[in-house]
């Protein structure tokens, strides 16, 4: 997950951006039942709303009590929730945050390579380790989440050999307890993710922004507001499903590109920043909570702002340890 904190920019300029129309791509593998037919490529987004979605549907209110739903820690009980109702998802990367998240109903957690910039002080992800992923997922793990534990590979493991990428998610099932693992990236990498499919490693596939490459973009930023960008984003989804995603996650791509994705592919599409058509949403926890010192990027609305109560709280202690009030 992407963890740079820019200003609020304006929410509109990104949403009424259209791409022209185009034909889709040739697909690699086979071609899987579609639930229904809505359209020919992501270039055609120009409605951004999905099928049965009223755009003018207002969420419920902060403070009513969420409704619970069952929840199985299984990639096929997450895959078969599209089109029943929206994936929820949030990161941990402890056993504390872990326990909360899980008993507040979460269909999955994951353990973000996000951990980098959330908790250990890096600019960006790409210092992470897998060392560090494994500690983390453990941590999470021993919290007995009643829910689906997903672990990212962090950086350049799936650039390296098969094997390489092979021992790194066995690392993270076996030694960190994952039942899945997050790889960012999209037709480069569907064959080596077909292998790891068929291995019986599940995969959680990540298009759009992909925060490991922020050296090589030059930032965070926007994806799929032209048309070659949104066709390549297509590309990419279409190449993950075919190699046995079970859902993919899909980071600051532009809204109605997103919308019209997920009713292009099989597996879930969980949107980060995507706009609110996708099938489910993943937040870094702590970017939700307000509990960061660097504010939250523009997408994120906190429904809490611990880190301001945390400073008050600290400060009252301070104060009364020194005028011996405690």
């Amino acid at each position: 997950m992407s963890e740079d904190k820019k200003p609020k920019e304006d929410a509109g300029a990104n949403e009424e951006s259209e791409a022209p129309p185009s034909p889709k791509p040739a697909r690699r593998r086979r071609k899987p039942v579609r639930r229904e037919n809505t359209g020919d490529a992501p270039a055609e987004a120009t409605g951004g709303t999905r099928p049965g979605k009223s755009p003018s549907a207002k969420p419920a209110a902060r403070d009513r009590v969420t409704d619970r739903h069952e929840v199985k820690p299984t990639v096929r009980y997450l895959a078969e929730l599209k089109g029943k109702r929206p994936i929820v998802g949030l990161t941990a990367y402890d056993a504390i945050m872990g326990k909360l998240i899980s008993d507040a109903g979460v269909d999955f957690i994951l353990v973000g390579d996000s951990v980098g910039t959330t908790l250990l002080g890096y600019d960006t992800t790409i210092p992470v380790t897998i060392e560090d992923m494994v500690r983390h997922t453990s941590a999470v793990r021993r919290s007995n989440p009643a829910c689906l534990l997903v672990a990212d590979l962090p950086f350049g493991e799936a650039s390296l050999s098969f094997d390489r990428l092979l021992e790194s998610c066995r690392r993270l099932m076996q030694e960190g307890g994952a039942d899945a693992v997050k790889v960012e990236g999209g037709r480069d990498l569907a064959d080596d993710i077909e292998k790891l499919v068929a291995t019986g490693i599940p995969v959680l596939g990540h298009i759009g922004l992909l925060p490991q490459t922020v050296k090589a973009i030059g930032g965070y930023r926007k994806f799929g507001t032209e048309r070659k960008e949104a066709e390549s984003l297509y590309t990419d989804a279409i190449s993950l499903e075919e190699a046995g995603c079970f859902a993919v996650i899909a980071e600051m791509i532009e809204s109605k590109v997103a919308a019209v994705l997920a009713s292009q592919i099989t597996p879930p599409l969980i949107g980060i920043g995507s706009g609110p058509n996708c099938d489910g949403q993943i937040l870094v926890t702590q970017d939700l909570l307000g509990l960061t010192a660097k504010g939250v990027p523009s997408f994120v609305s906190p429904y809490a702002n611990l880190a301001k109560d945390a400073s008050v709280a600290l400060s009252r202690y301070v104060g009364d340890i020194r005028n011996k009030r405690k």
